[in-house]
């Protein structure tokens, strides 16, 4: 099999010192190619990027009717998010409401990405709880979902509990294939997560964009979910983030997600277009530059939306005294 093309590359100085190859394709929503590279059929994990697949089963099982989500709960739901006050407060929020606490999240304790609002904690003498996880907002959601479908909410991060086979039943219908037991891992956050063909992934962004080849509940879903995080990208991650900075600078028409180890997953959603991207490495910066790349060529970005992009593309490396000394560029 030939090796993935370079799509980005860290130059210091003069010389290039790291190449970064990967692999990406973008779809309509009957699966037709608009752009692609390398090789798009080698299963992935998707990891964090498929966080809005992940939450479709708080319509399918009536979570969202019995407990009436906000879109700002729902945006939390398709977040990695970066433990800021507004994110700890919504995920809060939530499980308060629901009848629920913390100590029911199974996710795990970490402390927040975000350095502000680590420091905010240190200062205040306070732990990090499972509440400034990133992956609060999607667990809240799933656990809202295990009380609407009356089933134990222990456990409920387990391959073979009734929500985790909802998700895994939600994710094969939107990107129309089967999930196999025999590409199967465990996420960070302790939930499955199975591998699938990269342009499977894009195919489902591109259905969840349009609702094509989806049924009108589940089409109805993915649009509701699109909408809150494209209204709301600051809970979708966080200051300075890429994926907030792009969603905000797109205006509701760019649904973007990463995920670990290099995964990009989204939608050009006045396009219909889905897309996924996979840097071979698990660079996350290299995988970014790698996305802004290829949507300068694809979005029809405005120039606020080139700007952004652009500052993806190109990112400096700096010295330790602040001096630009390279950069990580796509190519």
């Amino acid at each position: 099999m030939d090796a993935n093309p370079i799509l980005a590359e860290t130059v210091r100085g003069n010389w290039v010192e790291n190449r970064h190859r990967g692999a990406y394709v973008v779809v309509d929503a009957d699966g037709r190619i608009i752009a692609s590279a390398g090789d798009i059929e080698r299963p992935i994990f998707p990891r964090s990027a498929i966080k809005s697949m992940q939450a479709l089963p708080i319509f399918a099982r009536e979570a969202e009717g019995r407990f009436h989500h906000t879109d700002e709960e729902l945006a939390l739901a398709c977040a990695s998010h970066h433990g800021e006050a507004a994110h700890v407060a919504t995920a809060e929020g939530l499980l308060t409401r629901i009848g629920l606490s913390a100590a029911d999240l199974e996710c795990g304790a970490h402390a927040p990405t975000n350095a502000a609002a680590r420091e905010a904690l240190r200062s205040a003498g306070a732990e990090p709880s499972s509440l400034h996880n990133n992956c609060s907002g999607k667990h809240s959601g799933m656990l809202s979902v295990a009380l609407a479908m009356g089933v134990p909410t222990a456990s409920y991060v387990g391959r073979e509990h009734a929500v985790q086979k909802a998700v895994r039943e939600a994710v094969e219908a939107v990107i129309g294939e089967s999930l196999s037991e025999d590409r199967c891992g465990t996420d960070g956050c302790s939930i499955p997560t199975f591998a699938a063909p990269l342009r499977a992934f894009a195919l489902g962004f591109a259905r969840m964009a349009t609702g094509k080849g989806l049924s009108p509940d589940l089409g109805a879903a993915a649009r509701r979910l699109f909408d809150a995080a494209t209204r709301h990208p600051h809970l979708v991650a966080g200051t300075g983030h890429p994926d907030t900075l792009l969603m905000r600078a797109f205006g509701g028409r760019l649904m973007q997600k990463v995920g670990a180890e290099g995964v990009q997953c989204g939608a050009i959603r006045d396009k219909g277009w889905g897309y996924a991207l996979k840097c071979d490495d698990g660079n996350i910066a290299a995988s970014q530059a790698m996305l802004a790349g290829m949507l300068l060529k694809l979005a029809d970005s405005d120039t606020t939306q080139r700007q952004a992009l652009k500052a993806l593309a190109h990112q400096p490396i700096k010295s330790v005294r602040g001096a630009v000394v390279g950069e990580l560029r796509a190519v």
